[in-house]
């Protein structure tokens, strides 16, 4: 079992402590602040299990989720998740009891970044054709994803080596082998996803990625997805508690179904807050209308409000890849089932109806709002011509009184 004890952490944690002075002396990179990470998404806290098909034929008889809908019924009945007990392979289970925040900082990380509306693909590709011999990049273009290798050589050449790295968390647990490669998938709709980089080789790459960048998120409203990976053939690979366990490093097809699901879930999470922040900001226009019987904001101001709330239920209803299947899985059916086990443990589905429930809550806003305006611009034409009525009768009067007077 790998403790606080074992020669392994404290020879990761060395190294790690040896690389502190070498990056301080590098140029400082700009750290993005990302306060937000998968709010709607119960599976980071729960220790949520889900098995992901070694081969897509064997689907239909294990059943997609049968596992987790098991593990979830039993869990809604104790109050808390506990799956781990039911892993029936003894290497997968002892793995999975050790596996925590400690290991975080040895496994490799696979981090998903929302940071923009849309990124200009086009120019991107030329970008990362032009740095093959740098970064040894070979893109490669799946509709509305570019993946590529990307390698920073320099940073790495002085600590990591290509020999495989092989470790037992626990005496009876699988082999496990750290992923030593760098790939990366970027998404047309403002999403990238990075495979076996630290932390600063992310924030290096977003850096770079930025001038491609349309509709630029604020700092404070980038989305992330933070998860850990690694290779083994000792039992079937799944995700459980945010670990990745995948059998080939080599496959990037394998990781492009997982990356879709993760690029999904974390565009979802932007537009979840996009529509709570929505609903906090108006949420008392209907108490005002409740107790005055109209809005207490100028027509301008509820043109502009009117017009928000449209643009933000036309964006999330335009990008229908990011709620529905991508095309790549009618292209390539054997990645669907590995996508949707993905998708099953990132609660897609549910938090796209539950999204869709808000929406019609702000559709509902919107339409009370229209009305408003109808009833206020019928007020106006009531008053105006109500008005015009009493100038008529006033001259009408003050003719009377002349034609009396000059009688």
């Amino acid at each position: 079992m790998l403790t606080e004890q074992s020669p392994l952490l404290h020879q990761d944690a060395s190294k790690t402590a040896s690389k502190a002075p070498l990056q301080a002396n590098k140029a400082p990179l700009k750290i993005l602040q990302l306060p937000k990470i998968g709010l709607q998404r119960t599976s980071r806290t729960s220790q949520k299990l889900k098995l992901l098909p070694v081969v897509p034929d064997r689907l239909q008889a294990e059943g997609d989720g049968g596992e987790e809908e098991h593990f979830s019924g039993a869990s809604q009945r104790n109050g808390v998740y506990s799956q781990v007990t039911k892993i029936k392979d003894k290497p997968a289970r002892k793995d999975a009891e050790i596996l925590g925040k400690l290991h975080r900082d040895l496994l490799p990380r696979v981090t998903a970044y929302c940071t923009c509306g849309s990124y200009k693909m086009k120019d991107l590709l030329r970008w990362l054709k032009d740095r093959k011999r740098i970064h040894n990049t070979a893109p490669k273009l799946f509709d509305e994803c570019l993946y590529t290798p990307f390698t920073y050589k320099d940073w790495r050449s002085d600590t990591d080596d290509d020999g495989r790295k092989l470790i037992r968390l626990a005496d009876d647990g699988g082999e496990i082998e750290f992923g030593k490669k760098s790939d990366v998938f970027i998404f047309e709709y403002g999403v990238v996803i990075m495979w076996g980089y630290s932390l600063r080789e992310e924030h290096a790459f977003l850096e770079d990625l930025a001038r491609f960048e349309s509709e630029k998120l604020l700092a404070e409203d980038i989305q992330v997805e933070e998860f850990n990976y690694y290779i083994t053939t000792s039992y079937q690979p799944r995700i459980y508690n945010d670990f990745i366990t995948l059998r080939d490093d080599n496959n990037y097809m394998l990781k492009l179904s997982v990356s879709h699901a993760l690029a999904q879930s974390v565009k979802i999470s932007l537009f979840e807050e996009l529509v709570d922040n929505t609903i906090e900001d108006t949420h008392d226009i209907p108490q005002q209308i409740a107790h005055t019987g109209k809005v207490e904001m100028t027509r301008d101001e509820t043109m502009k409000l009117i017009g928000e709330l449209f643009i933000l239920r036309i964006n999330i209803n335009l990008h229908g890849s990011v709620l529905d299947s991508p095309e790549l899985m009618w292209a390539e059916p054997h990645l669907e089932p590995i996508y949707q086990a993905t998708r099953g443990y990132l609660e897609i589905n549910q938090r796209v109806e539950l999204l869709n429930q808000r929406l019609e809550v702000i559709s509902d806003l919107l339409q009370m709002l229209k009305e408003q305006l109808g009833h206020s611009h019928e007020e106006n034409l009531e008053f105006i011509v109500v008005l015009l009525v009493c100038i008529e009768v006033l001259v009408s009067v003050v003719n009377i009184v002349v034609d009396i007077l000059t009688y």
